[in-house]
């Protein structure tokens, strides 16, 4: 969801233009860049790390 599309309850403006405290901090977190592990990254990312060590092993 993007911050453009919203409509501050507090000032009734958009939240994009960060009228007042309550829209700054909504905007604030939609935009903060954060990474989070997920269940099916994390078997994803064993999966394919099996994967190649499998391979190393067949090969070498």
């Amino acid at each position: 969801m993007c911050c453009e599309d919203l409509v501050c309850a507090r000032c009734a403006g958009p939240v994009a233009e960060a009228r007042c405290p309550s829209c700054r901090s909504a905007r604030d977190s939609m935009h903060h860049a954060s990474f989070t592990i997920t269940p099916q990254l994390l078997i994803a990312v064993v999966a394919v790390l099996l994967m190649l060590a499998l391979l190393a092993a067949h090969h070498g």
